[in-house]
């Protein structure tokens, strides 16, 4: 069976990273949005609204960082046992 040239290898490697960290940032926003809606029940509140509300330069970036934390630990653990 021929092996992958190691380019090949690198660049899945990244792809499997960023699905990971996207995947990761997608669980946090998605949990943001529930947040949204169970604490803060009013009425007529839209969807347009709860969007607007959480998606914020502050939010991208705790979301950007834990996604990396994440990746990181998830890596470290993956390797060790």
């Amino acid at each position: 069976m021929p092996q992958k040239p190691e380019s090949s290898r690198g660049r899945s490697t990244l792809w499997r990273a960023l699905v990971e960290v996207v995947f990761i940032v997608f669980l946090f926003y998605s949990n943001l949005l529930m947040g949204e809606f169970t604490v803060s029940n009013g009425q007529g509140k839209t969807l347009a609204f709860a969007l607007n509300d959480i998606f914020t330069g502050k939010n991208f970036m705790i979301a950007i960082l834990s996604a990396l934390i994440g990746y990181v630990v998830f890596e470290y653990l993956r390797k060790r046992l």
